[in-house]
């Protein structure tokens, strides 16, 4: 699955603004630098089944492969920048998703 792309799909619920616009304005420049693309988020998701484990935000981005996503997760200057996202936000979940390999 190297060659495959690996999606994040975050979902947390902002309490300090202030605090986690510090993560934003880095947040890009992280993301490029691994290949990332940023998709979307929304701060009003609809649930259509099942239970119910989203909160808040939710934001999905892509990188070109899963080791690019762990490259990223583990890149030293991300994990200083996420300590933004930690005290400014409230996790229910950071999931990493394989995808299908190029056809």
């Amino acid at each position: 699955m190297s060659d495959a792309p690996a999606y994040v799909i975050g979902n947390f619920t902002i309490h300090d603004k202030d605090v986690y616009r510090e993560y934003e304005k880095g947040f890009f420049t992280i993301l490029k630098k691994h290949g990332g693309t940023f998709f979307t988020y929304d701060d009003n998701t609809v649930h259509l089944e099942g239970s119910d484990p989203r909160q808040g935000r939710t934001v999905i981005f892509q990188f070109p492969s899963a080791a690019a996503a762990d490259a990223w997760y583990n890149d030293p200057e991300y994990q200083a920048l996420s300590e933004h996202r930690r005290a400014g936000t409230s996790l229910v979940s950071l999931t990493m998703v394989h995808g299908l390999p190029p056809r």
